[in-house]
């Protein structure tokens, strides 16, 4: 390991912009598709998902995230993968992560909300336990599944409200899913107390990210990396301190950027956005969380003074109440004043 590498491996870190479903790690996905055999395309061998995950495109990866949400039948895969996810996560020394749950992708496939967010809920404190991560929940409305999606998210959302849920989002493809018909449902979970962090901009232009601050109150983005193609959009982040979720492996693997060296994030740094480092579907894109702080650390030429920046970034950005955000801060700082030592 090089210094910078060690440095990133013990670095306390918050994230931010994780899937649930798109976290399962290999073995957990394997044996998922192991169980129900016979009934999905996904390979139950792990050593064949990393071809399995080799997508031609965005609609290319929905389809196959979509195949791995069919491995998810009741609420003990539920548990599994939620738990699971919560140790691989520990074990990159988050501390606190807010994951992205599609509830409604699992509850028309059979599981009752009840039993969904039991199960949630249930990994949720089984792992602060055991390995003390906090974990928070936005509940996601599926874009191409429209507006009946996002009436049940919302429904499952204020019905059920789980202890963990802190916000509201909208994910899946852009193209062709405008961000202004999902007004009505974000102006509800907002006046509820959720705290609005739809995904725009990444394989659409600055306009859904204008859209998505405008019409659904947004106080991150999730991607939102096309902004570096408005001044004026960047202006605005940058004055207002409105975060974007950062994950560059993961821009490259759905072909929103052609390369790593062209990722938009120094460009974003250089104009004062807040940016934050996150993983987006790790195994799926071959990526940990630390190697994305590593991708990002070497676009923008940083040391590890600066990689502690990012990290603290995160923490300000997060929804985590502010005496958990002084805790976090106080771990990276210890960390980074300990390093070299």
């Amino acid at each position: 390991m090089t210094d910078l590498s060690t440095f990133i491996a013990g670095l306390p870190k918050v994230e931010l912009h994780v899937h649930h479903v798109g976290s399962a790690l290999p073995r957990i996905v394997a044996e998922l598709a192991a169980r129900h055999q016979g009934h999905s395309p996904v390979p139950a061998d792990p050593d064949l998902l990393a071809e399995y995950f080799a997508f031609r495109d965005f609609a290319h990866f929905i389809e196959i995230y979509l195949s791995v949400v069919d491995l998810i039948r009741d609420p003990e895969d539920v548990r599994l993968l939620t738990f699971e996810v919560a140790r691989e996560l520990a074990r990159q020394q988050v501390r606190y992560a807010e994951l992205t749950i599609t509830p409604y992708s699992h509850v028309r496939r059979g599981i009752p909300a009840p039993a969904f967010c039991e199960a949630i809920e249930d990994a949720r404190k089984g792992a602060e336990a055991e390995f003390g991560i906090a974990l928070r929940w936005c509940f996601d409305i599926p874009g191409e599944a429209g507006l009946p999606a996002a009436e049940e998210t919302l429904r499952i959302a204020l019905g059920q409200r789980p202890d963990g849920l802190v916000s509201f989002g909208l994910g899946g493809p852009e193209i062709g899913v405008p961000r202004s018909q999902f007004k009505p449902f974000f102006d509800q979970a907002r006046a509820a107390g959720l705290r609005s962090v739809p995904h725009a901009g990444e394989s659409t232009g600055p306009q859904t990210i204008w859209d998505a601050l405008r019409e659904l109150g947004a106080e991150r983005i999730g991607h939102g990396i096309s902004a570096v193609r408005d001044p004026e959009l960047l202006s605005y982040l940058a004055e207002r301190r409105i975060p974007l979720e950062i994950s560059p492996t993961s821009n490259v693997r759905t072909r929103s950027v052609p390369a790593i060296e062209a990722h938009p994030l120094p460009e974003l740094v250089a104009a004062g956005v807040l940016v934050t480092i996150n993983s987006d579907d790790p195994p799926m894109f071959g990526t940990t969380l630390e190697n994305e702080y590593a991708v990002a650390a070497r676009l923008l030429s940083y040391g590890p003074a600066e990689v502690a920046g990012l990290a603290r970034d995160a923490v300000t950005a997060s929804f985590l109440d502010e005496p958990g955000k002084r805790r976090i801060i106080a771990e990276i700082d210890d960390h980074l004043a300990s390093f070299g030592r």
